[in-house]
Formats: structure tokens, C-alpha cells, sequence
């Protein structure tokens, strides 16, 4: 690169001998590491290029233009130090002074000048970055001052790419974003200050001691909201997604979501007693479902400005887990880039949808959700083309101060390394908070990446309005007391201004407190105050789904198979994979079982694709499998390229993805939830890489997938994948905690199954496709298998897929001998039932004749009928026993006990076979693991039982 500098010729001929050789060695080491070098001189050289060499100077000189080359560096290292460093300058915290700011660096005395030297200096020593109209290094400093050390300010030197940087210069510099306001938009503005404002005043007067999380202190975040909606709409965005906290909530409802004033006062009203109960009633509580509260609640609008221009708007629903709400509402937005009607992987339209997400400023650095979400941003299977975020800025969390809740000078310092470029305004200063949002918009619009405006203001009342905060910030909140709004500060300033006359401003007050006296009244003349829809409660089906016939032909089975066994020309399969599936090629000519647990899985997936169902899989090693089974996308060793068999099966026109996501559990089954939400016609996986791992997301699994049914109707068929069962692998590769599902499960809001057979999942997939987008859709949790996945008794045939349909409960082929001779029946699940299998190899079947084993696949919805059709068969039944792996406080014995309870006949009695309470998973120690599985399955079958599984543990049973 070789830019022109001053007077249009190299200035670098202007150096010879120290000066030139101290330049060239400096450019050898910015040619190693551009970091290495000075700021100022650094730009230099991405501004000019390499220096000449020594030879190559036509006129040796010590100075250029009678200007010493060392007062330019310096100048260039000011300039670039009011870059870097205005931001601590500037006059962004509406409670701080201008004295406390800090300037030093900023003052050309830091780099060893004077005022007099700038003002020597030619403007056209900063080459084309010189503002227009400057004449010396002076003005050129001030200029900078103005644009970086105002009531907003920039942080983007950490943004790498040099393209994008040099952007954010110029837009700054120039200040094209910061656009005067006309009186016009002068009224309307205050017009909406207005009413953000009144609507919490009269919320605070109306419904006196009721939490509202008033948005008082950061109120300009309304209008931001208003102009980027205004901005995206005319940039040809459909999809507006936002995702919030508590603060302001019920204001951007009321007044960006449209949310009629009525219902939000309804929701108040009906709230119950709070002498009685907290004040955090919904409308949902009144009308006999869970329901949310009312802050929590999220909605849509549609958005209509006119000459085709129209978009959705809508509000995520969040619990009191603040950004949780983060990932959901970035998987929300990609399912609405993507088309799923064609064939292959689909691509995202980054200018369908974006993401608008509000930070708190304590959450923000504190909520490790936060940066796993911003991971996400640049990934294939999850960017959705840029996120504007916005902090709302309150300087304190609850009752705690920004010095003890986060270790960085700002709340957006995080995200620093993600090169997010960060921009600091003051919400006292209106023009400026737009203005912000503008450049946020043109930056998203242009590269397609994140962007984080800072919105500095305070919180007018305590973290809810139940809460004195002078107990704990006297000092803070004596200031804020006496501070006016910003409404108050913006109506004086147009009066001072001419633009509007004080009558005006009072005429504008007026009419908003009428509105809201308006809205009350109709609210409490309405006798059934009429709900929205989406808050109805959603209908709870009493029992399970209606059977599926999911069986398909061995004909389409063959041929799906042979198109997944195809790879394109000169395209080399890994030698020891080949081998593997050069194994499924001839399943379908024999009845021997020869379909393991991944074909079976890919034979699933492959018809859902025909019968017209998108699929989107997503996990860590999710394409090859953590088990190494899966393989659904092939590597060539030789070339290094891929090929996914999926993406080629005829008469499919649906799209199908496999992502390898990163190690984050929590952000990508948030993602995937959200996803699914917004693309409820699509099968949506997520895979743990072993199941106990899905505690890291735990948060979603509470708050998100098993209750959002319940509290805000969200219609979810995400699938869980989480490999299960006990094989000494010791604590975090044991268990995914089958117990806590089984423990949320309640209101038919999920399905809970462990299976035992390749056919199984087969058709339970399967059945799970056919209800996508149903009422009967819900979230499917599976405890998959992990020695199992290639062990022969969970390989099936091909006729077994081809026949019938999912069994919520399977009689063990080990055991069906006479009815009457049946005294024990062992119920159990999963992997225990294929070892309670192995045990009876090579025993008399005379020695086992009094017991059955009946395989429990799905735990929830309970298979009462099922199990209890099973007993009534046993006339002689003398003893239930629930057996299992996990330790007695674990798995499902809670969960069955009192079911099973329920179904056994008077005098049989219900005990229990597995491990003894423990409060950690499994055993750490292979030996000790093998001994308590076998004495589990002695104990169970009645079988001889060694003599060390006796010492071990002692009785399981109750």
C-alpha cells in the first residue's frame, strides 16, 4: 500500500540517515507485529506504506516543509490518544461534572508539545484525516476533541479489521450520523418523552408499592427503540427482535410494542393483595394457569410506515434470569433469515431479521451467558449478521456499586474482545442517544457484525419500587433526587430555543395524562376485562399424544439408504469409516438385525427429510458424533473437503443442518429453543456430548423449555439428546440427571423417554416430526445411549421399522415365560434393562420363570395404562421392583414410585433395586462401578449373588 501524504508526493523521501534508519527499523517491526509499534507511528505506515531505503531519498532533508518530522509523529500520537483515550474525557455520565473527567492524555503536553506547535503545524501533515476546514495541527486537535469528549463517546480501536475502523473514523470524524433534529421531529420527540414519562408517573400514583421497574433515569431508550425500528423498516428488515430485563419493560411494551395501556392497568389491578402476597400477579394467575408476571411478559406489533414498508416487532417473554433471554432471541432471529424450502444447508438473509438485545449494566459483565452468547455472533451455524446492544445503564445493580460487581472501568469492557465497537452516551442528552442508534444501524447495515451502545443515565427509584435505596446509596440518591428528567431538561431547552412555546409543552403533558386517565377508566368500567390471546392458557392434553403409525416401507427405506451410502466422484472416505458403513449397505436383504442406533437415527432423519420436515442437529461434535457414530458429514482425507449424504437424497426440498457448535451449553440450547419457537415446522436437536453436561444450561431447561408452555404458551418440539447410562466412566459421564426432568415434568408439558432399541428412536423420532407444529407439539427429552449405541441387542431389523409404531413399555425378550408363574415384575429403563438381559444368558429358563421385565421407554406422560394392562396379566404377582443404575435419591425412583404404588394390586408390594442414595452421580472408579452394577443385577433378578456385591453397598431396597 503507498497512500499519498502531504503536498501529494511520499513524504517518507523526506528522511535520511538517524531519522530514515530509526523508521525502517521500526517498520521491520511493525511488519512482524503491527502492535509492537507506537499508535501514531503505526498509522503512519498504514496510512504511507513502507518507508524508501537510503538510497532512494532525492532530496535528504531533516525537516519537511520547515516542519520537524518528530512534532508530526508526536501530532499524529495526540490525535490518535483523543481516539483511544476521549472516551475518558467526555461528558457521558449525567450525575458527574465536567471537573471530573479526566483529560491528561489528551492535552498535547502528554506527547511533549505545545500549543504553539500545533498551531505551526499545516493541517495537511494528518494527510486526508484532517477535518474539512482546518487550516493547523490545532484545529485539527480541537475538531477531534469536539468529536470524540461530548456527551458521547467512542471506543473501536480494538476493532482489527482496518476497513471497519477507518469507517468508524470517518462517520465519527465527520460526524455524518450526528444529524440536527428539525422542530418537527424536536416536538415529536418530547411528544414521547412525554409519555414515557407520564406513564410511570401515573403507574407510581396509581398503583402505589407495586413493582413496576420504572424506566426513569435511561428514558430516552424508548425513542432509541422508535429510531432504529424507523431505521430498519426503511432498510428492508422484516423482523425486529428484542430481548429485555425488568427495567423498563412495561414501558417499551406500552409504548414500542403497542401494548394497550388497559391491559397493562388489568394486570396491575388483578395483581394480588400485596399485605398479602407480593404484588407479582399476572392476568395469567386470574384466569387458572400459571401465567408470568407482568414484566416478564413479552409481545408483537406489527409495524406499517407506508409504501410496502412493514415488519414485525416483537418482545421475547424473559424470566427473572435476565439474559438468559440472549440466545433465545438469536436463534428466533436466524430461523427467521433462513428459507427451509430447498434442498441442502440454508442460508441466512441477514437483512430479513436482526437482534436488538438490552443489557443491564451489572448483568452484563456479570451473567457468563452474556460473552457465551456473543460467541456465538461470527459462527456459521449460528451469526445472524450483527447484534445492536444496548446497556441500559443505571450505575448500580440492586443495592450494589459498579466497584464491587465487575472488574472493568465500563459494563461493556467484555465486550471489547469480541471487537465489538462501543459507543457511551449520556441518556440526559436526547440528539445524542439518537444519533448513537444511527451509527449502530449504518455499522450493522454495512458490515454485518455487533454493535453496543452504552446508555448511561441512573435509576430515578430503588431496583423496584418497593425498595428505599437511600439505605444504601444516601449520597447517590440525594443527587438524583434534585436532578430534573430528562423530558423536564429537553422542554426547557426548547423553549430556551424558540422551538416550542411553554403553553405547547403544557398542551402535551395534558394530553398524555388525559390518555392515561382515559385508559383507567374504560379498565375499571369493564366488567371481564378482555385478555390477550396469547395470554390465555394453553391447553393441557389430559393424556399422552395419539398413537403415530411412523413405520415406513422397506422399499423407500432401501432407497434413502443406498442415496446416504453415495459419495460424489473422486470424493475418498476415511479407509476405518468406510469400513463401517460399507456395513449397512445390504441390511435390507436379511431379517437378521443389522441396524444399529446410528443408522437407524440417519434412516429417521432421512425419511423425515422426504415427508417434507426440515431438521436442524446442533452440538459439540455433533456431525461425527461424540461417540464416533454418527458420521452424518464425511471428511476426504486427501483433499480435506466434506460432503453431507443428507444434502443429496432425492425428492427432498427441505433444507437439513448438522453443526459442530462451541463449547457452551446454555447459549446454544437457548439458541436452539429460540429457533425452534420461530420455525416450529422445522425438528430442532440439541445434543449434549454427554448428558450430564446439560446442567450448564440449566437455566434454560427451568425457565425456558419445561415451564414456557405454562407461563407464556411458547409452543416448543425441541428435541434433547443426552447420552446416558452408567459403564464406569465415573461422575460427569454418567448421568444427565433423568430425576430433574422427571421432577419438572407436570401438565403434559414434555416427553421424557429411555429407550432400549435402534426401532425406538426410530419411530419416536419420527412420531416426534409428525406433531411439529401442532397442538400436540412438545419438547422431546432422551436419554441416549453410550456402549449401547453398538451393543447387539439394541440393533433391530429392517421389518421392525417398516412395522408398527413407538411402545411406550416392551416386554424384555429375555423373559415371557407362563403368566402364572410370574411373582416378581422388574420394571426399569434404558441401559439396566439390556443388562439385566446379558445377566439371564446361559441360564435355565426354569430359574427365571417367576420373573418378567418390563421396559419402561417413556417415563413421561406416565405409561400407566400400559404397565397396568402388564400387571393384570400376573395373577400369582407378589413383588413390583423398580430397578436402576442411579443411586436412590436419583434417576426415577421417586418418580415411579408412587405411581407404580398406585397400579400394584393389594398385598404386592412396590420395592426398589439400585444403588444407595448418593450425592455424587456414580463411582469414580471402574472396579468399584462393576461391582455395585453387578450386585444391582443379582439383587434384581434373585439370582446368585457374589459375595463382594454383598459387602459393597448392602440391601438397595427399601
Amino acid at each position: 500500500m503507498e497512500t499519498d501524504g502531504p503536498g501529494n508526493s511520499n513524504p517518507w523521501q523526506n528522511f535520511y540517515g538517524p531519522n530514515l534508519g530509526y523508521i525502517q527499523e521500526q517498520y521491520e517491526r511493525y511488519r512482524e507485529n503491527p502492535n509492537a509499534v507506537d499508535a501514531g507511528i503505526r498509522d503512519l505506515f498504514e496510512r504511507w506504506g513502507p518507508p524508501v531505503g537510503a538510497g532512494e531519498a532525492k532530496e535528504p532533508m531533516a525537516v519537511m516543509d520547515g516542519v520537524s518530522m518528530s512534532k508530526v509523529v508526536a501530532a499524529e500520537r495526540l490525535a490518535q490518544n483523543i481516539r483511544t483515550y476521549g472516551h475518558l474525557a467526555a461528558r457521558i455520565n449525567p450525575l458527574k461534572s465536567d471537573e471530573q473527567v479526566d483529560t491528561r492524555l489528551l492535552q498535547p503536553e502528554s506527547v511533549g508539545l505545545t500549543e504553539a506547535d500545533l498551531k505551526a503545524l499545516p493541517s495537511q501533515v494528518f494527510g486526508e484525516d484532517a477535518p474539512e476546514g482546518a487550516r493547523t495541527g490545532w484545529d485539527v486537535i480541537q475538531r477531534l476533541k469536539e468529536s470524540y469528549t461530548q456527551s458521547i463517546a467512542f471506543q473501536f480501536v480494538h476493532v482489527h479489521n482496518l476497513e471497519e475502523r477507518k469507517w468508524l473514523e470517518r462517520m465519527v470524524e465527520s460526524r455524518q450520523f450526528q444529524k440536527p433534529l428539525d422542530k418537527n421531529r424536536k416536538k415529536k420527540l418530547l411528544q414521547r418523552l412525554t409519555q414515557v414519562e407520564e406513564f410511570e408517573h401515573f403507574l407510581h400514583k396509581t398503583f402505589v408499592g407495586q413493582k413496576r421497574f420504572s424506566i426513569e433515569g435511561i428514558d430516552m431508550m424508548v425513542p432509541m427503540l422508535d429510531e432504529l425500528i424507523h431505521c430498519s423498516v426503511h432498510g428492508g428488515i422484516q423482523h425486529v427482535l428484542l430481548g429485555m430485563a425488568h427495567r423498563g419493560r412495561l414501558n417499551v411494551l406500552a409504548h414500542v410494542l403497542n401494548k394497550p395501556y388497559e391491559i397493562i392497568f388489568s394486570e396491575f389491578h388483578h395483581a394480588p393483595n400485596k399485605d398479602l402476597v407480593p404484588s407479582e400477579g399476572s392476568v395469567g394467575i386470574n384466569y387458572g394457569w400459571t401465567g408470568d408476571v407482568k414484566y416478564h411478559l413479552g409481545g408483537e406489533r406489527e409495524v406499517d410506515e407506508g409504501d410496502s414498508l412493514h415488519a414485525r416487532v416483537s418482545l421475547a417473554n424473559n424470566p427473572s434470569h435476565l439474559e438468559f433471554v440472549n440466545p433465545v432471541v438469536e436463534g428466533a432471529t436466524r430461523a427467521k433469515q433462513e428459507a427451509r424450502n430447498h434442498a441442502g444447508i440454508p442460508e441466512p438473509d441477514m437483512n430479513k431479521a436482526f437482534t436488538v438485545i438490552i443489557h443491564g449494566d451489572a448483568a452484563f459483565p456479570g451473567e457468563g451467558i452474556v460473552p457465551e452468547t456473543m460467541n456465538l455472533s461470527r459462527l456459521p451455524g449460528y451469526r445472524t449478521g450483527g447484534t445492536i446492544h444496548i446497556i441500559a445503564n443505571n450505575q448500580l445493580g440492586f443495592t450494589t456499586e459498579s466497584e464491587d460487581s465487575r472488574s472493568t472501568t465500563y459494563a461493556s469492557d467484555m465486550a471489547r474482545g469480541f471487537e465489538v465497537p462501543i459507543v457511551h452516551v449520556n441518556a440526559d442528552d436526547p440528539e445524542a442517544c439518537l444519533a448513537a442508534m444511527r451509527l449502530a444501524c449504518e455499522y450493522r447495515d454495512r458490515f454485518h457484525k455487533d454493535f453496543l451502545i452504552d446508555l448511561i443515565g441512573y435509576r430515578r427509584f430503588g431496583h423496584n419500587e418497593m425498595d428505599d435505596p437511600s439505605a444504601t446509596q444516601h449520597q447517590l440518591y440525594a443527587l438524583i433526587k434534585n436532578h430534573p428528567t430528562v423530558r423536564t431538561r429537553f422542554a426547557e431547552a426548547l423553549v430556551s430555543q424558540a422551538a416550542l412555546s411553554s403553553v405547547e409543552v403544557k398542551e402535551i403533558e395534558d394530553a398524555v395524562q388525559d390518555r392515561l386517565k382515559e385508559a383507567y377508566k374504560k379498565m375499571k368500567s369493564t366488567k371481564s376485562v378482555k385478555v390477550d390471546e396469547k395470554l390465555l392458557p394453553p391447553d393441557v392434553v389430559a393424556s399422552d399424544r395419539p398413537p403415530v403409525k411412523t413405520g415406513v416401507s422397506v422399499e423407500v427405506l432401501k432407497k434413502v439408504n443406498q442415496e446416504l451410502l453415495e459419495t460424489p466422484e473422486g470424493f475418498t472416505v476415511y479407509p476405518k469409516l468406510e469400513r463401517i458403513l460399507s456395513r449397512r449397505v445390504d441390511v435390507f436383504d436379511t431379517e437378521e438385525p443389522r441396524i444399529d442406533w446410528a443408522h437407524a437415527e440417519a434412516l429417521a432423519f432421512a425419511t423425515i427429510l422426504t415427508d417434507g420436515t426440515p431438521i436442524r442437529l446442533s452440538g459439540q461434535d455433533s456431525q461425527r458424533g461424540t461417540f464416533a457414530h454418527r458420521h452424518l458429514v464425511l471428511h476426504d482425507p486427501k483433499s480435506g473437503e466434506s460432503f453431507c449424504p443428507m444434502h443429496h437424497l432425492s425428492d427432498v426440498n427441505v433444507t437439513f443442518t448438522v453443526y459442530n457448535s462451541p463449547l457452551s451449553e446454555a447459549a446454544v440450547l437457548g439458541f436452539e429453543y429460540g429457533y425452534n419457537l420461530a420455525a416450529p415446522e422445522t425438528l430442532v436437536l440439541w445434543e449434549a456430548q454427554f448428558g450430564d453436561f446439560a446442567n450448564a444450561g440449566q437455566v434454560i431447561l427451568d425457565q425456558f423449555l419445561a415451564a414456557g408452555r405454562a407461563k407464556w404458551a411458547q409452543k416448543s418440539s425441541l428435541v434433547l439428546l443426552l447420552p446416558h447410562g452408567y459403564e464406569g466412566q465415573g461422575p460427569e459421564h454418567s448421568s444427565a440427571r433423568l430425576e430433574r426432568f422427571l421432577q419438572m415434568a407436570a401438565e403434559n408439558n414434555w416427553t421424557v423417554a429411555n429407550l432400549t432399541s435402534a426401532a425406538q428412536y426410530f419411530h419416536l423420532l419420527r412420531r416426534q416430526a409428525f406433531f411439529m407444529g401442532k397442538e400436540e407439539a412438545r419438547p422431546l427429552v432422551l436419554m441416549t445411549p453410550k456402549s449401547l449405541l453398538r451393543n447387539k441387542r439394541v440393533i433391530v431389523s429392517a421389518s421392525q421399522l417398516q412395522e408398527g409404531s413407538f411402545n411406550h413399555v416392551m416386554d424384555s425378550p429375555s423373559t415371557g415365560g407362563s403368566p402364572d408363574r410370574v411373582k416378581r415384575l422388574l420394571l426399569c429403563s434404558g441401559k439396566v434393562a439390556i443388562d439385566l438381559e446379558e445377566a439371564l444368558d446361559g441360564v435355565d429358563h426354569r430359574e427365571h420363570e417367576h420373573l418378567h421385565i418390563l421396559r419402561v421407554e417413556q417415563l413421561y406422560p406416565f405409561p400407566g395404562k400400559e404397565i397396568q394392562q402388564t400387571i393384570n396379566r400376573f395373577g400369582n404377582l407378589e413383588e413390583i421392583i423398580w430397578v436402576q443404575e442411579e443411586p436412590k435419591n436419583m434417576g426415577a425412583w421417586t418418580y415411579m414410585e408412587p405411581r407404580v404404588r398406585a397400579l400394584a394390586p393389594v398385598g404386592v408390594s412396590v420395592e426398589y433395586v439400585g444403588r444407595r442414595e448418593r450425592s455424587s452421580t456414580a463411582e469414580g472408579l471402574p472396579d468399584v462401578h462393576r461391582i455395585e452394577q453387578e450386585r444391582i443385577v443379582n439383587e434384581a433378578l434373585n439370582l446368585k449373588t457374589i459375595e463382594a456385591a454383598t459387602n459393597s453397598g448392602g440391601n438397595g431396597r427399601d
